[in-house]
């Protein structure tokens, strides 16, 4: 008998979460679905009002509910050690915009390629429209002319961060008003250029062809890292990459590895080990928890080769402290 009572008012009790649950605010039901960890997408009026102020169509990812538009230097020839290389290896730009995980605010951050004598004005223009710079680094040795890299950020709504954001970049260059129309594409792309079957077998994974070149652009899914309240993912700007340029027997490698302070050193050694280039050390972000570092690397020679050198820096990614030999 007590059984019985029991069940019934095990029943009651349900059925009064229930209707609970039917009665809660819709801003209740909103808040039980952003504690899952999932960062609310952009709306199409949000990207309508970035791509409006910015003056061009980006891309959105929806796996990581985030916008980006690139922003390439079709103005510049760059050469490195004199031999000329396109603007995808490593000379375009880009900004991206995402929500906070609690939907709240939203945070714009970007990179931005400049010449020397620009970046002094960008920082000045920036910080006048409210955003804060991250970093200022360079990314490659022996480029002429000399160039410098801009990280800008700032936290707020979208809209408005579009606003401020392309009111920061609007007398510079990079504005795609500014920009140069791309040069007429040439027929042979980074696909007839490297055997790109045999650098995705060595890679383990699969580039993109990007104009005359081939990239890697790979993420850090082994990590959780928050900044500000918002989810840091590939392309928002917490990713490792490697870009092609040149022929399969001639090619040079450039590229960036994202790693935790304790992985740094082993990626430098690894890097060393295979004769590629260590150009430079630093950060891009501010507040990232855990702290990310970022290191840049070039190298020339046989494109199976190069390959091999970026393959080994991965696989130095994500070991336990302890496996971390010197």
């Amino acid at each position: 008998m007590e059984t019985k009572k029991i069940n019934r008012r095990q029943a009651l009790q349900a059925t009064a979460v229930l209707g609970t649950a039917l009665l809660l605010p819709i801003q209740k039901l909103q808040a039980t679905t952003l504690i899952a960890g999932k960062t609310p997408g952009l709306t199409p009026e949000e990207i309508t009002a970035i791509e409006t102020a910015i003056g061009k169509k980006g891309s959105y990812k929806e796996a990581e509910s985030l916008h980006t538009t690139a922003l390439p230097r079709n103005d510049l020839k760059i050469t490195i050690k004199g031999a000329p290389v396109p603007i995808p290896f490593g000379f375009g730009g880009w900004v991206s915009f995402k929500k906070s995980v609690d939907g709240k605010s939203a945070m714009v951050m970007g990179d931005t390629v400049l010449l020397q004598e620009e970046v002094n004005p960008m920082i000045s223009a920036a910080q006048s429209n409210g955003l804060e710079i991250s970093a200022i680094h360079n990314h490659f040795f022996y480029e002429e002319p000399r160039i410098f890299y801009m990280h800008i950020q700032g936290m707020g709504g979208v809209a408005d961060l579009a606003k401020r954001y392309a009111d920061t970049i609007r007398a510079s260059k990079i504005f795609p008003a500014n920009q140069l129309a791309p040069s007429t594409p040439s027929a042979i792309t980074g696909k007839e250029n490297f055997d790109i079957m045999a650098l995705d077998a060595i890679v383990k994974y699969t580039g993109t062809v990007n104009g005359p070149t081939y990239k890697y652009t790979i993420g850090r899914s082994d990590l959780k890292v928050m900044m500000m309240g918002v989810e840091m993912t590939t392309n928002i700007g917490l990713n490792t990459w490697a870009s092609f340029a040149g022929k399969q027997d001639d090619a040079q490698i450039a590229g960036d590895i994202a790693m935790l302070p304790g992985e740094v050193n082993n990626v430098i050694k690894t890097l060393r080990k295979h004769n590629l280039e260590v150009v430079a050390v630093h950060s891009h972000m501010l507040n990232d928890d855990p702290h990310i570092i970022f290191l840049h690397y070039y190298g020339r020679g046989k494109a199976t080769e190069l390959a091999q050198g970026f393959r080994a820096a991965l696989d130095v990614l994500g070991k336990p402290m302890g496996d971390m030999k010197m």
